[in-house]
C-alpha cells in the first residue's frame, strides 16, 4: 500500500486530525522561507502529540541551508524520526545523516533524475522543479521520468499532488510514498481535512 505524507502542517490539531485520518506521516517545516514554516517548539509540541496517538506514524522535519552539525541538532531538539534536506546538500551531507534522513531533489529533466538516482540512502523524494519556491508550489512535474527511479528506490512522490490525480499518479509511478502539502490545503497553512481524508482514502485503495 502507498503511504502517504501529508507536509506543511503548522498546528497540533492539524497534525493530530491528519494521523488520525490515515496518514502515515507529517512533515513540519523548519525552513524561514516557507509560508509554511514552525518554530522549533511548535514541532516539539507536534511530534509529542502524534507520539502519544500510538499510531506510529512519522514526523518528518524539512530542512535546507543546514550544517550537517545544525541538522543533527535540529533533529535531537525536535524528537523528529526523519529529516528531509530539501536544499542544495551534497551527496556527503546527505550520507552523514543516514539512516534518518533523506534527499529531496526538484525534477523538470532526466538529468535531474540522475542527480535523485546518485543520492544516498533507502528513500528518495522527488518533487517538482519551480523558481516559485523550494517545495508546496502546487506544480506537477513529468511522472513517467521517474517511475524506473521507484523500481530501484523508495520513492516519496511530491509535487502537485492532490485527491483529483493521486490514483493517477500511483497508477503511473507506483512510489513508495506520496506527499502533498497544498493540495490538501483550504489556504496556505491550513489543512482542509475533507480533502486529506479524500486523498489518504483515494492513495491507499490504488495500491
Amino acid at each position: 500500500m502507498t503511504r502517504v505524507k501529508i507536509c506543511g502542517v503548522t498546528t497540533v490539531t492539524d497534525a493530530v486530525a491528519c494521523v488520525d485520518l490515515g496518514a502515515d506521516a507529517v512533515g513540519v517545516i523548519l525552513v524561514p522561507s516557507s509560508r509554511r514554516c514552525v518554530d522549533v517548539a511548535t514541532a516539539q509540541a507536534i511530534v509529542r502529540a502524534v507520539d502519544a496517538r500510538g499510531a506510529k506514524a512519522l514526523v518528518v522535519a524539512v530542512v535546507a541551508g543546514l550544517s550537517v552539525d545544525a541538522m543533527r541538532a535540529l533533529r535531537e531538539a525536535t524528537g523528529v524520526g526523519c529529516l528531509q534536506l530539501h536544499g542544495d546538500e551534497p551527496a556527503g551531507e546527505v550520507e552523514a545523516l543516514l539512516p534518518h534522513a533523506y534527499k529531496a531533489v526538484r525534477v523538470a529533466t532526466a538529468d535531474d533524475v540522475a542527480v535523485a538516482a546518485a543520492m544516498p540512502g533507502e528513500f528518495v523524494l522527488v518533487d517538482a522543479k519551480s523558481d516559485e519556491g523550494f517545495g508546496g508550489t502546487g506544480r506537477v512535474f513529468d511522472w513517467s521520468l521517474v517511475a524506473e527511479l521507484a523500481k530501484r528506490r523508495r520513492l516519496v512522490l511530491a509535487g502537485g499532488l492532490s485527491p483529483e490525480n493521486v490514483g493517477e499518479a500511483i497508477a503511473a509511478v507506483h512510489p513508495f510514498c506520496v506527499d502533498v502539502a497544498s493540495g490538501v490545503e483550504s489556504a496556505p497553512r491550513v489543512k482542509d481535512l475533507a480533502r486529506v481524508k479524500a486523498l489518504v482514502d483515494r492513495a491507499h485503495a490504488a495500491g
